[in-house]
């Protein structure tokens, strides 16, 4: 387009006035800040005349301040959604971490909602008015869940280790078996927060197999402790092997030495009830003579994202008064979660009946399968528009938890005449119901072991709007 053609459309792009003088924008700064109100005016005048000069916009009938109007309410509409909102897992992992990994059950989070739109009871003892510390409030539910005799808690159980370490070894020698250094989502490696600490690694033992002679030969004056950790995201099978963590206890004893037993994801109860296979309890750890275990509370546990320290009292309360437990300390809303979470594993059948975690594992087949039957009869309105097929499955904890265990479900199968089975993912994780799915052998996968079956109608709606 010349450019003598260009200047009168770009002549009709409305003022910057005369837009703010608009009724309806008028009502957005009632609304919004004045700022962001212009903002998106400006970004919308701006898109308008880009096209212009590009040459892909030469109606005058398109350049109007209706049409600045519009693009800047969806800008406007865009910038103050909230980032985090509800979505839908129909992927087959459990504890999803990039979908928020546990679902809080809906009883915890109904009993939080009135603490939080008020004050409350955190730091402060309701009988003296004296404070506290925060974590105490749950400290007496964790050593009644795990026999220890103290408790405290932190902002992930990475923090955990690094305030282990740095709290009860700094500048001293930790031993660790080769086949325990491990490496967790997000690069965490186990030797860099060990040099963190400033406590010293000793490594001992081979990939495969470490014996207790290893961790014998390897003590010295500057030992401070040994360390087990769990392997929660990896297996290693075969010709492996490990000294129990009682025998390590016990050669920890004869050296005056600290038992540290990291167990990653952390079970409170015995998994086998459930169907998946044994994973180490904390209660066992405790019981086996660790004298500091540490675990995460939004992995098995299914509560808001903590380490979770419980051991000795002397030792717990000499890592409450270390310099980094001010930096790692939370707040009151995953103190509420985790307390009141906790409380279900008290009464196992509380736990299947309200944990959504321990719910989804324990749902029958034919559940999960009745659910999928559910989806395909609402998706047949499609007619040839779509195949839809059900197919058994397998679905997985996920969040470095037992990661070689499947665990039998159901998907239903997406094949859409006239949209890729990735533009087809990315429709339905950008609609409102905001569903999340995976993709095999070109299908749009959906399993039915992570979906309600309250969800059920939107994914079908939200599975009518992507494909038309």
């Amino acid at each position: 387009m010349p450019a003598d053609t260009k200047q009168p459309l770009l002549q009709r792009i409305p003022s910057l006035t005369d837009l703010l003088k608009r009724a309806a924008i008028q009502q957005w700064l009632e609304t919004h800040p004045h700022t962001l109100v212009t903002h998106v005016l400006r970004q919308a005048a701006a898109e308008l005349r880009d096209r212009i000069l590009d040459g892909s916009l030469a109606d005058p009938a398109a350049i109007t301040a209706e049409a600045v109007e519009r693009r800047a309410g969806a800008l406007l509409a865009d910038q103050t959604r909230p980032r985090i909102r509800a979505a839908i897992n129909a992927t087959g992992i459990l504890l999803h971490t990039g979908l928020g990994r546990a679902v809080f059950p809906e009883s915890v989070v109904d009993s939080i909602v009135p603490a939080l739109k008020g004050y409350c009871t955190l730091a402060v003892h309701p009988e003296s008015g004296e404070r506290v510390e925060r974590d105490e409030l749950v400290e007496d539910l964790l050593a009644e869940l795990t026999g220890a005799e103290a408790a405290t808690v932190v902002n992930n159980n990475a923090a955990a280790t690094l305030l282990v370490l740095a709290g009860l070894a700094a500048q001293r020698e930790v031993i660790v078996s080769r086949g325990q250094l491990i490496e967790i989502g997000g690069s965490f490696r186990l030797p860099e927060v060990m040099a963190q600490s400033q406590a010293r690694l000793v490594e001992v033992g081979a990939t495969n197999r470490t014996h207790l002679a290893d961790y014998q030969r390897a003590i010295t004056a500057q030992t401070a402790a040994l360390m087990r950790v769990h392997p929660s995201n990896y297996r290693i099978v075969g010709f492996a092997g490990t000294p129990s963590l009682a025998e390590l206890a016990a050669l920890a004893r004869r050296h005056n030495l600290l038992l540290i037993d990291d167990l990653g994801a952390g079970a409170l109860v015995d998994l086998r009830q459930f169907g998946l296979p044994q994973e180490p309890i904390v209660r066992e750890s405790i019981a086996a003579g660790a004298d500091i275990v540490l675990f995460s509370g939004d992995k098995l546990i299914g509560g808001s994202q903590a380490g979770i320290l419980v051991g000795r009292r002397p030792l717990i309360q000499q890592l409450r008064k270390h310099p980094l437990m001010r930096a790692m300390r939370v707040d009151k809303t995953c103190l509420m979660v985790l307390e009141r979470t906790l409380h279900l594993f008290r009464h196992p059948e509380r736990l299947r009946r309200e944990h959504p975690l321990y719910r989804m594992i324990c749902q029958p087949l034919e559940t999960v399968r009745a659910r999928a039957v559910a989806l395909q009869a609402g998706l047949a309105a499609l007619g040839s528009a779509a195949r839809v097929e059900i197919a058994d499955s397998v679905a997985y904890l996920g969040s470095g938890s037992l990661p070689t265990e499947a665990i039998p479900s159901v998907t239903v199968g997406l094949q859409a005449r006239d949209v890729g089975a990735g533009e087809l993912a990315r429709r339905l994780r950008l609609d409102e119901a905001c569903v999340f799915s995976r993709i095999e052998s070109d299908q749009v996968k959906l399993d039915m072991r992570t979906v309600a079956d309250e969800q059920v109608p939107a994914i079908v709606q939200a599975v009518r709007r992507a494909i038309s």
